[in-house]
């Protein structure tokens, strides 16, 4: 889960998301915070509307009650619509630092559910909610959605290199709401889906759709990692940082 390259395929990651990245500029949405930076953020694209709309057509998203929806500005519109379609959303914050947050149409007033969608929002009007607590909430988790910097048609994900998505896959799968049977989406412009063959990690969670402006595609035998945290792997203070991993420390599992 490390974002320094440590070998040879670590460091053919890292110049896939630069050569990705700058094609993506053309396409891509600047953030209020950290411009066209795209190590600290995924940034919303033209097109992510489309992309919304395919994805909400998919089995996946109709028969599910509870979604994970990463805090990507590219899934914004996703997380609004989730609402408004009735269904809850877990949320992370900025780096998993204040850990998670669910956000319920039934106790949000429907005039803030867009204020409830944007990652500056969430806190205001969503629910903190610890791991254990998430437990409570929901005995399954059937679908998780998640923005990358570049995807392959095997479902690997090319992230910002700090491996947010998989840890957030590995403390729900630790906590047993998230299993193989969780299909996950990755919402991407065309320009980021590329032909790279390249072998994965253990952690490396892979994702069953890739949803573009123009297409869904569907991964087979996309991995799910069934390996929860690997501890000694976590990038150097994750575990100062990141609340929710002290608890599942805490929890020993």
């Amino acid at each position: 889960m490390s974002s320094f390259p440590t070998d040879p395929q670590d460091s053919h990651k890292s110049q896939i998301r630069t050569k990705v990245w700058s094609q993506f500029r053309s396409v891509a949405f600047p953030d209020s915070r950290f411009h066209h930076d795209y190590s600290s953020y995924i940034a919303d694209f033209e097109g992510s509307s489309a992309a919304t709309d395919l994805l909400v057509a998919l089995p996946a998203y109709k028969n599910a009650e509870i979604i994970f929806i990463a805090p990507d500005n590219c899934i914004q519109e996703l997380r609004h619509r989730a609402l408004k379609d009735g269904k809850r959303v877990l949320v992370t914050t900025y780096g998993i630092r204040r850990g998670f947050f669910i956000l319920d149409p039934k106790r949000i007033p429907a005039e803030k559910w867009e204020i409830a969608s944007i990652l500056d929002g969430m806190e205001k009007v969503g629910q903190h909610v610890t791991l254990a607590e998430i437990g409570k909430l929901a005995s399954h988790i059937g679908l998780m959605v998640t923005g990358t910097g570049a995807i392959n048609y095997s479902g690997l994900r090319f992230g910002k290199g700090h491996g947010f998505f998989n840890l957030e896959w590995a403390m729900l799968f630790s906590i047993g709401v998230v299993d193989t049977t969780t299909q996950s989406i990755a919402v991407v412009h065309e320009c980021q889906v590329l032909n790279e063959d390249l072998r994965g990690e253990d952690w490396d969670t892979g994702c069953d759709f890739v949803v573009t402006n123009a297409r869904a595609i569907q991964v087979e035998h996309a991995a799910k990692p069934t390996c929860g945290i690997i501890w000694d792997k976590l990038e150097d203070g994750m575990m100062e940082d990141v609340e929710p991993l002290k608890e599942l420390r805490a929890m020993g599992t």
